[in-house]
Protein backbone atom coordinates (compact mmCIF):
# COMPACT_ATOMS: atom_id res chain seq x y z
CA UNK A 1 0.00 0.00 0.00
CA UNK A 2 2.92 2.29 1.21
CA UNK A 3 4.39 1.60 -2.42
CA UNK A 4 1.64 2.13 -4.11
CA UNK A 5 0.63 5.52 -2.07
CA UNK A 6 4.80 6.42 -3.54
CA UNK A 7 4.05 5.47 -6.93
CA UNK A 8 0.92 7.26 -7.48
CA UNK A 9 3.04 10.62 -5.80
CA UNK A 10 5.30 10.14 -8.04
CA UNK A 11 3.08 9.94 -10.74
CA UNK A 12 1.38 13.08 -10.06
CA UNK A 13 4.67 14.83 -9.54
CA UNK A 14 5.26 14.20 -12.83
CA UNK A 15 2.33 14.61 -14.22
CA UNK A 16 2.69 18.17 -12.65
CA UNK A 17 6.25 19.13 -13.50
CA UNK A 18 5.49 18.07 -17.21
CA UNK A 19 2.60 19.77 -17.69
CA UNK A 20 4.69 22.79 -16.09
CA UNK A 21 7.24 22.26 -18.82
CA UNK A 22 4.51 22.07 -21.49
CA UNK A 23 3.49 25.12 -20.10
CA UNK A 24 6.36 27.37 -20.70
CA UNK A 25 7.67 25.06 -24.00
CA UNK A 26 8.19 28.25 -26.65
CA UNK A 27 9.61 28.05 -30.20
CA UNK A 28 11.29 30.46 -32.05
CA UNK A 29 12.11 31.39 -35.17
CA UNK A 30 14.80 33.45 -36.49
CA UNK A 31 15.03 34.83 -39.87
CA UNK A 32 18.74 35.56 -41.25
CA UNK A 33 19.50 35.78 -44.53
CA UNK A 34 21.74 34.42 -47.51
CA UNK A 35 24.15 31.31 -46.29
CA UNK A 36 26.86 33.52 -48.35
CA UNK A 37 26.58 36.36 -45.82
CA UNK A 38 26.81 37.67 -42.40
CA UNK A 39 23.11 37.57 -40.88
CA UNK A 40 22.90 33.70 -41.43
CA UNK A 41 26.13 32.56 -38.79
CA UNK A 42 25.16 35.28 -36.71
CA UNK A 43 21.53 34.53 -36.34
CA UNK A 44 22.74 30.61 -36.23
CA UNK A 45 24.75 31.76 -33.47
CA UNK A 46 22.02 33.66 -31.56
CA UNK A 47 19.88 30.17 -32.01
CA UNK A 48 22.73 28.28 -30.37
CA UNK A 49 23.32 30.31 -27.12
CA UNK A 50 19.40 30.90 -26.99
CA UNK A 51 19.10 27.25 -26.87
CA UNK A 52 21.89 26.70 -24.55
CA UNK A 53 20.22 29.03 -21.73
CA UNK A 54 16.89 29.13 -22.05
CA UNK A 55 16.19 25.71 -21.69
CA UNK A 56 12.28 25.39 -22.32
CA UNK A 57 12.37 26.84 -25.55
CA UNK A 58 13.14 25.29 -29.14
CA UNK A 59 15.48 28.30 -31.23
CA UNK A 60 15.95 27.58 -35.00
CA UNK A 61 17.59 30.14 -37.34
CA UNK A 62 17.82 29.39 -41.13
CA UNK A 63 18.22 30.84 -44.60
CA UNK A 64 15.79 33.42 -46.08
CA UNK A 65 15.53 35.52 -48.68
CA UNK A 66 16.46 38.88 -47.57
CA UNK A 67 15.60 41.62 -45.13
CA UNK A 68 12.54 42.28 -47.05
CA UNK A 69 11.61 39.19 -46.64
CA UNK A 70 12.56 39.30 -42.92
CA UNK A 71 10.27 42.00 -41.93
CA UNK A 72 7.03 40.39 -43.76
CA UNK A 73 7.79 37.35 -42.03
CA UNK A 74 8.23 39.34 -38.36
CA UNK A 75 4.58 40.67 -39.64
CA UNK A 76 3.20 37.57 -40.19
CA UNK A 77 3.75 35.74 -37.40
CA UNK A 78 6.41 33.06 -40.04
CA UNK A 79 9.43 34.62 -37.75
CA UNK A 80 9.36 35.63 -34.14
CA UNK A 81 12.79 37.43 -34.39
CA UNK A 82 14.96 38.69 -37.68
CA UNK A 83 18.07 40.05 -38.70
CA UNK A 84 17.25 43.79 -40.35
CA UNK A 85 19.04 46.96 -41.28
CA UNK A 86 17.89 49.96 -40.04
CA UNK A 87 16.82 51.60 -43.84
CA UNK A 88 14.50 48.79 -44.37
CA UNK A 89 13.27 48.19 -40.95
CA UNK A 90 12.20 51.74 -40.96
CA UNK A 91 10.49 51.26 -44.53
CA UNK A 92 8.63 48.66 -42.51
CA UNK A 93 7.89 50.54 -39.55
CA UNK A 94 6.42 53.36 -41.23
CA UNK A 95 5.18 51.54 -44.13
CA UNK A 96 6.61 52.97 -47.20
CA UNK A 97 9.21 51.55 -50.38
CA UNK A 98 8.14 48.36 -50.91
CA UNK A 99 6.17 48.03 -47.80
CA UNK A 100 2.02 48.49 -48.46
CA UNK A 101 1.73 48.62 -44.98
CA UNK A 102 3.09 49.70 -41.21
CA UNK A 103 4.93 46.73 -39.59
CA UNK A 104 4.64 46.44 -36.34
CA UNK A 105 8.88 45.68 -35.34
CA UNK A 106 10.53 46.51 -31.99
CA UNK A 107 13.92 46.53 -31.62
CA UNK A 108 15.61 44.12 -29.22
CA UNK A 109 19.18 44.98 -29.95
CA UNK A 110 21.51 47.41 -32.36
CA UNK A 111 24.15 44.68 -33.26
CA UNK A 112 26.82 45.55 -35.66
CA UNK A 113 27.63 48.51 -38.67
CA UNK A 114 26.84 46.50 -42.12
CA UNK A 115 29.36 47.85 -44.85
CA UNK A 116 28.21 48.74 -48.04
CA UNK A 117 30.80 46.78 -50.40
CA UNK A 118 31.20 47.54 -54.30
CA UNK A 119 33.15 44.64 -55.70
CA UNK A 120 34.72 44.73 -58.76
CA UNK A 121 38.67 43.36 -60.42
CA UNK A 122 41.88 45.26 -61.25
CA UNK A 123 41.57 45.33 -65.05
CA UNK A 124 38.26 46.12 -65.58
CA UNK A 125 38.54 50.16 -65.83
CA UNK A 126 36.22 50.51 -63.13
CA UNK A 127 37.17 53.19 -60.67
CA UNK A 128 34.05 55.28 -59.16
CA UNK A 129 30.55 54.40 -59.20
CA UNK A 130 29.58 56.10 -62.49
CA UNK A 131 32.01 53.71 -64.27
CA UNK A 132 29.18 51.26 -63.52
CA UNK A 133 27.28 52.93 -66.71
CA UNK A 134 26.81 50.61 -69.40
CA UNK A 135 28.35 47.73 -67.53
CA UNK A 136 26.70 43.99 -65.61
CA UNK A 137 26.45 44.42 -62.39
CA UNK A 138 24.60 42.62 -59.37
CA UNK A 139 22.60 44.76 -57.23
CA UNK A 140 21.54 42.20 -54.80
CA UNK A 141 19.24 39.78 -54.05
CA UNK A 142 15.45 40.39 -55.35
CA UNK A 143 13.74 41.72 -51.78
CA UNK A 144 17.35 42.13 -49.61
CA UNK A 145 18.42 45.02 -48.22
CA UNK A 146 21.63 45.22 -50.22
CA UNK A 147 19.17 45.08 -53.11
CA UNK A 148 16.92 48.56 -51.37
CA UNK A 149 20.35 50.11 -50.33
CA UNK A 150 22.52 49.46 -53.88
CA UNK A 151 19.77 50.86 -55.64
CA UNK A 152 20.05 53.89 -53.40
CA UNK A 153 23.39 54.57 -53.54
CA UNK A 154 23.03 54.44 -58.10
CA UNK A 155 20.14 56.81 -57.64
CA UNK A 156 22.47 59.49 -55.33
CA UNK A 157 25.19 59.39 -58.64
CA UNK A 158 22.34 59.72 -61.57
CA UNK A 159 22.32 56.36 -62.72
CA UNK A 160 19.03 54.51 -63.45
CA UNK A 161 19.32 50.49 -62.37
CA UNK A 162 17.14 49.95 -65.22
CA UNK A 163 18.52 51.54 -67.95
CA UNK A 164 22.06 52.63 -67.16
CA UNK A 165 23.61 48.92 -66.21
CA UNK A 166 22.44 45.61 -67.42
CA UNK A 167 21.47 44.71 -63.61
CA UNK A 168 21.54 41.08 -62.28
CA UNK A 169 19.94 40.28 -58.78
CA UNK A 170 22.38 37.42 -56.97
CA UNK A 171 22.96 37.13 -53.51
CA UNK A 172 26.84 37.65 -52.59
CA UNK A 173 27.99 34.07 -52.58
CA UNK A 174 26.71 34.10 -56.79
CA UNK A 175 27.85 37.37 -57.17
CA UNK A 176 31.17 36.46 -55.97
CA UNK A 177 31.10 33.29 -58.13
CA UNK A 178 29.72 35.44 -61.38
CA UNK A 179 32.70 37.71 -61.56
CA UNK A 180 35.21 35.61 -60.81
CA UNK A 181 33.90 33.95 -63.80
CA UNK A 182 33.98 37.21 -65.53
CA UNK A 183 29.69 36.89 -66.22
CA UNK A 184 29.54 40.04 -64.19
CA UNK A 185 31.53 43.58 -64.01
CA UNK A 186 30.80 44.43 -60.39
CA UNK A 187 28.19 43.74 -57.16
CA UNK A 188 27.23 45.23 -54.13
CA UNK A 189 27.02 43.21 -51.16
CA UNK A 190 26.01 45.05 -47.64
CA UNK A 191 26.93 43.44 -44.70
CA UNK A 192 30.16 42.84 -41.79
CA UNK A 193 33.66 43.06 -42.04
CA UNK A 194 35.16 40.55 -43.19
CA UNK A 195 32.38 38.76 -45.64
CA UNK A 196 33.78 35.15 -46.37
CA UNK A 197 32.62 34.78 -50.05
CA UNK A 198 34.25 38.59 -50.40
CA UNK A 199 37.33 37.10 -48.65
CA UNK A 200 37.43 33.84 -50.72
CA UNK A 201 37.19 36.00 -54.27
CA UNK A 202 40.08 37.89 -52.69
CA UNK A 203 41.91 34.66 -52.23
CA UNK A 204 41.37 33.31 -55.53
CA UNK A 205 44.97 32.56 -57.61
CA UNK A 206 44.78 35.08 -60.70
CA UNK A 207 41.93 37.46 -58.60
CA UNK A 208 42.54 40.74 -57.87
CA UNK A 209 39.73 42.60 -56.19
CA UNK A 210 38.52 45.85 -55.83
CA UNK A 211 36.69 47.90 -53.71
CA UNK A 212 34.94 51.17 -55.45
CA UNK A 213 35.12 54.22 -52.54
CA UNK A 214 31.23 55.63 -52.44
CA UNK A 215 31.10 58.13 -49.55
CA UNK A 216 29.48 61.05 -51.68
CA UNK A 217 26.73 59.36 -51.90
CA UNK A 218 25.77 59.63 -48.44
CA UNK A 219 24.37 63.42 -48.32
CA UNK A 220 21.73 62.90 -50.97
CA UNK A 221 20.73 59.63 -49.42
CA UNK A 222 20.18 61.19 -45.72
CA UNK A 223 18.66 64.18 -47.67
CA UNK A 224 15.80 61.69 -49.40
CA UNK A 225 15.60 58.83 -46.75
CA UNK A 226 16.68 60.65 -43.60
CA UNK A 227 19.28 60.33 -40.82
CA UNK A 228 20.27 56.60 -40.93
CA UNK A 229 23.14 56.76 -43.50
CA UNK A 230 26.94 57.37 -41.94
CA UNK A 231 30.20 57.38 -43.37
CA UNK A 232 32.58 54.23 -42.48
CA UNK A 233 35.63 53.02 -44.20
CA UNK A 234 36.74 48.96 -45.32
CA UNK A 235 40.04 49.15 -43.59
CA UNK A 236 42.86 47.79 -45.95
CA UNK A 237 43.95 44.80 -45.85
CA UNK A 238 40.36 43.63 -44.77
CA UNK A 239 40.76 41.80 -47.92
CA UNK A 240 43.24 39.77 -49.92
CA UNK A 241 44.54 42.25 -52.26
CA UNK A 242 43.16 45.09 -50.49
CA UNK A 243 45.78 47.77 -50.21
CA UNK A 244 44.03 51.14 -49.16
CA UNK A 245 41.36 51.87 -46.98
CA UNK A 246 38.28 52.40 -49.20
CA UNK A 247 35.32 55.46 -47.80
CA UNK A 248 31.89 53.62 -47.53
CA UNK A 249 28.44 54.46 -46.20
CA UNK A 250 27.40 52.17 -43.40
CA UNK A 251 23.72 51.25 -41.45
CA UNK A 252 23.58 49.71 -38.60
CA UNK A 253 21.95 46.60 -37.98
CA UNK A 254 19.00 45.46 -35.51
CA UNK A 255 17.42 42.30 -34.16
CA UNK A 256 13.96 43.16 -34.01
CA UNK A 257 10.55 41.16 -33.24
CA UNK A 258 7.32 41.85 -33.28
CA UNK A 259 5.68 44.74 -30.80
CA UNK A 260 3.61 41.56 -29.47
CA UNK A 261 6.24 39.32 -28.25
CA UNK A 262 5.79 38.12 -24.33
CA UNK A 263 7.96 41.24 -22.31
CA UNK A 264 9.59 38.62 -20.24
CA UNK A 265 11.01 36.80 -22.96
CA UNK A 266 12.29 39.64 -24.66
CA UNK A 267 13.76 40.36 -21.90
CA UNK A 268 15.59 36.81 -21.20
CA UNK A 269 16.75 36.74 -25.10
CA UNK A 270 18.43 40.58 -24.50
CA UNK A 271 20.26 39.61 -21.31
CA UNK A 272 21.28 36.27 -22.72
CA UNK A 273 22.90 37.93 -25.92
CA UNK A 274 24.48 40.79 -23.66
CA UNK A 275 25.84 38.15 -20.55
CA UNK A 276 27.28 36.04 -23.50
CA UNK A 277 28.63 38.21 -25.84
CA UNK A 278 31.99 36.02 -26.22
CA UNK A 279 30.03 33.25 -27.50
CA UNK A 280 28.72 34.86 -30.10
CA UNK A 281 31.68 36.78 -31.12
CA UNK A 282 33.21 33.20 -31.43
CA UNK A 283 30.37 32.39 -34.29
CA UNK A 284 31.50 35.78 -36.07
CA UNK A 285 34.28 38.54 -34.55
CA UNK A 286 31.09 41.54 -35.89
CA UNK A 287 29.28 40.34 -33.05
CA UNK A 288 32.35 42.36 -30.89
CA UNK A 289 30.20 45.68 -31.71
CA UNK A 290 27.20 44.31 -29.80
CA UNK A 291 27.73 47.17 -26.60
CA UNK A 292 25.84 49.37 -24.70
CA UNK A 293 26.55 52.50 -26.38
CA UNK A 294 25.34 52.02 -30.31
CA UNK A 295 21.94 51.67 -28.40
CA UNK A 296 21.12 54.82 -27.74
CA UNK A 297 20.39 56.67 -31.38
CA UNK A 298 20.73 53.44 -33.35
CA UNK A 299 17.66 52.59 -34.00
CA UNK A 300 15.15 55.07 -35.21
CA UNK A 301 11.97 52.92 -34.29
CA UNK A 302 10.77 52.25 -30.72
CA UNK A 303 12.73 49.36 -29.06
CA UNK A 304 10.11 46.41 -27.48
CA UNK A 305 9.26 47.18 -23.92
CA UNK A 306 11.43 43.99 -22.85
CA UNK A 307 14.07 45.60 -24.05
CA UNK A 308 13.66 48.71 -22.76
CA UNK A 309 13.43 46.92 -19.32
CA UNK A 310 17.02 45.37 -19.55
CA UNK A 311 18.53 48.74 -20.94
CA UNK A 312 17.26 50.29 -18.38
CA UNK A 313 18.76 48.10 -15.84
CA UNK A 314 21.80 49.07 -17.65
CA UNK A 315 21.80 52.96 -16.82
CA UNK A 316 19.93 53.68 -20.02
CA UNK A 317 17.32 56.00 -21.02
CA UNK A 318 16.12 54.64 -24.64
CA UNK A 319 11.99 56.05 -24.40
Amino acid sequence: MRRLFVFGAIMIFVFIASSAWAQKEVKLFIATGSTGGIYYPIGRGVADILSKYIPYADIKAEETKGIVNNCLMVNTGKADLALVMVDIGWDAYQGTGRFREKIPLRTMAVLYPNNMHIVTLGGLSIEKVTDLKGKRVSTGALGSGTEAKSLRILEAYGLNPNKDIVRDRLGPSESAGALKDRKIDAYFWDGGLPTASVTDLGATPGIKIKLIGHEDAIPKMREKYGPIYIKGIIPAKTYPGQDVDVPISVVWNLLVCNENMREDLVYEVVKILFDHKSELVSVHREARWLSLEPQVGGSPFPFHPGAIRYFTEKGLDLK
